[in-house]
């Protein structure tokens, strides 16, 4: 009987301790090993074109280029990609976001060893990954109504604590357009005023400090 063929992975990690413990993992398989590491974006998608993986673990905050602009870019050019997301980050809008721009699953960092393994092997099969607590809150995200761009630039100055006139002075829009958007995201948040909407915000991913 023929040995079935090894899964290929790259990492896609910021922190190199990290990267190291993913490494020995998957490295500890017989039927998985990693080929690449890549510690942002950017990297990411260069290497990618260059080894081509079966699997990729993805990090979603990275610095010059982000996971999801990351996996973005590859679904575009290689349209049968299988990227698992893997990061600190369970907000609604950070699993949203990586779904949404092609990731085939959606793991957290605290996850066991072996639910590692079982998402690289399920996501090789062309399946997608993703535990039920992650399902839920997707879920939920789907309630959700949208923000259009406008109100997510808008609520991200907010989350740095700008006040109406800096937010109007630093996307060259009024203050009264400013003071329209914060009032239409309260509504959308459910929140009844701007540090609660901050707050939301931060929990549920849409803006970050």
């Amino acid at each position: 009987m023929s040995q079935p063929a090894t899964i290929q992975v790259l990492l896609v990690d910021d922190h190199a301790i990290v990267q190291q413990g993913l490494a020995a993992i998957i490295n500890e398989e017989s039927d998985m090993a990693v080929i690449g590491q890549a510690k942002n974006g950017v990297e990411a998608v260069q290497l990618f074109r260059q080894v081509q993986p079966d699997v990729t673990l993805m990090d979603l905050r990275m610095p010059q280029m982000g996971g999801v602009e990351a996996i973005t870019a590859i679904c575009t050019e290689f349209n049968t990609a299988r990227i698992i997301v893997l990061t600190t980050y369970d907000g609604d809008e950070d699993i949203y976001r990586g779904l949404r721009a092609g990731s085939k699953g959606y793991l957290l960092k605290d996850c066991k060893p072996n639910e590692l393994r079982t998402a690289i092997r399920t996501v090789h099969e062309g399946l997608q990954y993703i535990p039920p607590h992650v399902g839920a809150k997707l879920a939920q995200r789907m309630t959700h109504p949208e923000l259009t761009d406008r109100e997510l630039e808008v609520l991200q100055l907010v989350a740095q604590g700008m006040s109406n006139l800096e937010i109007g002075a630093a996307l060259s829009i009024t203050e009264s357009t400013v003071k329209s958007n914060i009032n239409r995201i309260l509504s959308k948040l459910g929140a009844k005023d701007r540090t609660q909407a901050t707050i939301i915000a931060l929990k549920r991913g849409i803006a970050s400090l």
